[in-house]
């Protein structure tokens, strides 16, 4: 998907070599005789110069490098036409063709008569596909107000309580989660005998006295708890290809897998901090996983989350928008989403 972003035009002079460098991608819509004819019966043909792909080497052993290395251009140019006009018969004709930003094209006109083209800067987006998908959340400025790492399953119900006066983090409230923190914990809860203090404490709340002050458990039942728990919360880990994930909250339910259309919340972050785009309210960002209809760092790190998870996700500019400048976002960015899976359909 490509969005118009400025209109574009020029006149080609016949024999002149008109030399263009665009400072964005740029489409050429239109090609039509200047008003004044020189030749009323004459043909002008428009060509386009230009230099190949096949005249760049990659350096594929330093992935930092920015520019392509490029080899000598005096037997690599190329020119093609792009279309030919004939005065008091085909005086314009409509193209399609896109000049990519910072790359060095020539325009000739064989013939008597001007030219004139016409076209629109563009800025190119892969479709529906964040940052700058369904987003319609204008109040993103205040990213602290939507930090998922201080969201944990347990104190959902506090911050919707907190923050309901200037909307939720996030609407859709696993009712689930929601329950739990309802549950506080008594005083003499909170008074564990030393003993206890050294064991996981979800251990201490099975067994307790008939006062209601936690008791010691066996060691053995101490450390299934800790296991346990060690297992419903999974460290940070790095997939191939340098993704980092961290869950911040566990859902209930089925896992996503590609080909499920899943419905999403996001904030998008750039390295510095700075908020590129979000969806934390309205419409969720719906899109099939594994698709390619998002980056490669979505569609591999929504997999195996669960409705109502959380994760904060560290995607590489490979596996992100690599060398291309998108909008706000640098070329070569490392960047942070944090999501949270609402919905998944099959």
């Amino acid at each position: 998907m490509s969005i118009a972003v400025g209109l574009w035009s020029v006149i080609v002079s016949p024999g002149q070599e008109l030399e263009i460098v665009p400072q964005s991608d740029l489409r050429i819509t239109n090609v039509a005789l200047d008003e004044t004819l020189q030749d009323p019966n004459g043909r002008s043909t428009v060509t386009l110069s230009y230099l190949p792909m096949s005249a760049f080497a990659m350096n594929s052993d330093d992935e930092d490098e920015e520019e392509p290395e490029a080899k000598d251009p005096s037997e690599e140019i190329k020119t093609a036409v792009l279309c030919s006009l004939n005065a008091g018969k085909t005086e314009s004709t409509i193209v399609d063709i896109v000049l990519e930003e910072q790359t060095e094209y020539i325009l000739q006109v064989t013939g008597k008569n001007a030219v004139h083209l016409l076209g629109n800067y563009i800025d190119q987006q892969p479709i529906n596909m964040p940052p700058y998908g369904d987003s319609d959340d204008e109040e993103s400025d205040d990213e602290d107000a939507y930090d998922l790492r201080e969201v944990s399953s347990d104190a959902i119900m506090d911050v919707e309580d907190e923050l309901d006066s200037d909307a939720d983090r996030f609407e859709e409230i696993i009712e689930k989660e929601s329950k739990k923190t309802s549950k506080r914990a008594r005083p003499s809860e909170e008074a564990e005998t030393e003993t206890v203090t050294k064991l996981s404490k979800k251990a201490a709340k099975k067994q307790k006295a008939a006062d209601g002050t936690a008791v010691a458990v066996p060691a053995e039942k101490a450390e299934k708890a800790d296991k346990k728990e060690k297992k419903e919360k999974p460290a940070e880990r790095t997939l191939p290809g340098g993704l980092k994930i961290k869950d911040a909250a566990l859902g209930d339910g089925p896992q996503a897998k590609k080909g499920n259309t899943v419905s999403m919340r996001y904030i998008g972050k750039l390295d510095n901090g700075k908020v590129f785009d979000s969806n934390t309210k309205g419409k969720p960002f719906t899109f099939k996983l594994g698709a390619g209809e998002v980056i490669k760092g979505w569609d591999e790190g929504i997999v195996g989350m669960k409705p109502g998870s959380e994760r904060v996700l560290v995607v590489p500019a490979a596996m992100a928008y690599g060398k291309k400048r998108m909008g706000d976002i640098p070329a070569n960015s490392t960047l942070t989403f944090e999501v949270k899976l609402l919905e998944i359909k099959k």
